[in-house]
């Protein structure tokens, strides 16, 4: 079995803020994990690369228009932590993952990379409370 990961802790801490923030902010209840990482069999990652996942795909998304943007695109990553040995630890994202974030500006989404549940938690707060973009029908 896997060991849980730091990430997959910020993870599950930030989903509760967002359970509880939604109910002053209904429009995070569209915030929605995107499973394209974790440890896989090669069975199972060949399965799920066939039914579309792809690599560097943010972590989150908010299908919400706000401040001129589409919608949100969240890249988790954990807060820096210090090793046994002292060494400061601050996971950086891969090409992949910058190479999602800039085409997902350059198509107007707000993608950004939060490390710690606290920053996200800031980020989706910050958005929520954008000015709502105007989409034509």
């Amino acid at each position: 079995m896997r060991r849980k990961s730091r990430e997959d802790d910020e993870c599950i801490a930030l989903m509760g803020w967002v359970r509880m923030a939604s109910q002053r902010h209904p429009e995070l209840r569209r915030f929605h994990h995107i499973p394209n990482g974790g440890g896989r069999s090669k069975a199972e990652a060949g399965r799920f690369k066939a039914m579309g996942v792809k690599s560097g795909v943010s972590d989150y998304c908010l299908p919400v228009a706000r401040g001129g943007f589409f919608g949100l695109y969240l890249e988790m990553k954990p807060a820096p932590y210090r090793t046994t040995g002292g060494r400061i630890v601050q996971p950086r994202p891969s090409a992949e993952q910058k190479k999602w974030i800039e085409e997902s500006q350059d198509h107007g989404y707000l993608a950004v990379v939060c490390w710690g549940w606290h920053a996200a938690a800031e980020q989706l707060s910050g958005y929520v409370t954008l000015k709502p973009t105007k989409v034509s029908a």
